[in-house]
């Protein structure tokens, strides 16, 4: 559910499934990195996230993303076009 925004970044609650269980470990890595300011070790490690995740809005999968998941908040962005040429 979101409950906020902060152009281009939307926040709200998370509830995870058990099927999150699986991806868990994948965000807590590029949560860390960023904390760390390790850019470049969080692009290689966001990719992972990226391949294998897809979000949807209302009108169906966007061409891309950048999702964050702490706890029980996450913040995303997502954009109709590939980032960078857009």
């Amino acid at each position: 559910m979101i409950d906020d925004a902060d152009f281009p970044w939307l926040h709200g609650r998370f509830v995870p499934t058990a099927a999150f269980g699986e991806v868990r470990p994948w965000f807590e890595e590029s949560s860390a990195l960023l904390e760390a300011e390790e850019y470049e070790r969080f692009d290689a490690s966001y990719e992972r996230i990226a391949g294998a995740l897809s979000l949807l809005a209302p009108t169906g999968p966007v061409a891309e993303f950048l999702l964050h998941v702490d706890g029980g908040r996450a913040w995303f962005r997502w954009s109709d076009e590939p980032f960078g040429e857009a």
